[in-house]
């Protein structure tokens, strides 16, 4: 079995291979991707060059955790199991491909998965459905998987990229009061949310109980701890390439508490698919652009570059 698959030979040197696939073994779903999300996160770092070493990390990868497509084949699959050929499904990656690491995975025309590692998503989500795992990640940073209670959900998000503008849904959604959102990118700042959306130097409040860092800057606390009541709490949400520290004083003063937020766990992933499906959170207006896979060069260039992509799409059927 061959796929087409977007191959990082190297930092920033991407191409659109032909790689042979592992033979489906018992549990397996064969999958026929209609689109994949590029991540502006882990994806970014793995096309720079600066993700920081962990096991399975190297060059040639196969990167992509955000697909969606349709069933083409199952093989022996549980009794309990109800997934069936034409369905379709969210996938979060892959092992498929032979050669290469799997960093994530899931940018191929078609992969080979187990059958417990997809959601069924409905059919008329279409692209949005990709969308599944940045949706996951902000409600972990919170819920953490459903083991945090009682969770404390943001009062100020700093960033009003996808990530930030997925969390404060997903706040208001909630019923719960607001949040502030700080975004220093004017094209950012656009009117029409459910939510303030404003610039740091425009804000001189100093009790939010809550502060969800999704920017990714290293130098943040420094910036937000003297925005915290006492007692309050910094949620690092985002990816820190370079080593975080903060001054203690203000730290001290307000008893602050500094939390770590990592990965979506599947019972996140479940939660948001059932709040998108019952129309509790809304995905429209995020996915501002889309390229074939024999663009991906200039894809990936725009995902990472361009202030005005939210989030870039490839479209495999055609």
């Amino acid at each position: 079995m061959e796929s087409s698959a977007i191959v990082f030979r190297n930092p920033r040197q991407l191409a659109l291979e032909k790689l042979t696939m592992q033979a489906p073994r018992a549990g397996d779903i064969e999958v026929e991707v209609s689109f994949s999300g590029i991540s502006t996160g882990t994806e970014r770092l793995l096309w720079d060059g600066s993700m920081s070493a962990f096991p399975g990390m190297g060059y040639p990868l196969v990167p992509g955790y955000e697909t969606v497509g349709r069933i083409t084949g199952v093989n022996q699959l549980p009794e309990h199991c109800d997934l069936k050929v034409g369905d379709t499904v969210f996938v979060p990656g892959s092992q498929c491909f032979e050669g290469v690491h799997n960093l994530f995975g899931g940018a191929g025309a078609h992969l080979v998965v187990p059958h417990g590692s997809v959601v069924r998503v409905a059919d008329h989500l279409g692209t949005q459905a990709c969308l599944l795992a940045l949706a996951a990640t902000a409600y972990h940073s919170v819920a953490l998987g459903g083991t945090r209670e009682p969770a404390t959900p943001p009062s100020l998000i700093i960033g009003h990229g996808i990530m930030g503008r997925l969390l404060a849904r997903l706040t208001v959604a909630a019923g719960l009061p607001a949040p502030t959102v700080w975004e220093t990118s004017a094209a950012r700042r656009e009117s029409g949310q459910s939510y303030p959306v404003i610039h740091p130097d425009e804000d001189d409040r100093k009790d939010y109980a809550a502060i969800y860092d999704l920017s990714g800057d290293a130098g943040i606390l420094d910036r937000v701890i003297p925005r915290l009541r006492p007692g309050g709490e910094v949620v690092l949400a985002g990816y820190y390439k370079e080593k975080i520290s903060f001054a203690y004083a203000p730290a001290f003063m307000r008893e602050a508490q500094i939390r770590v937020a990592a990965e979506w766990k599947r019972a996140d992933l479940l939660a948001v698919t059932e709040l998108v499906h019952t129309g509790v959170l809304s995905l429209d207006g995020l996915i501002t652009h889309t390229q074939t896979p024999g663009q991906a060069h200039a894809a990936y260039e725009a995902a990472f570059g361009d202030p005005q992509c939210l989030k870039m799409i490839l479209d495999w059927r055609h």
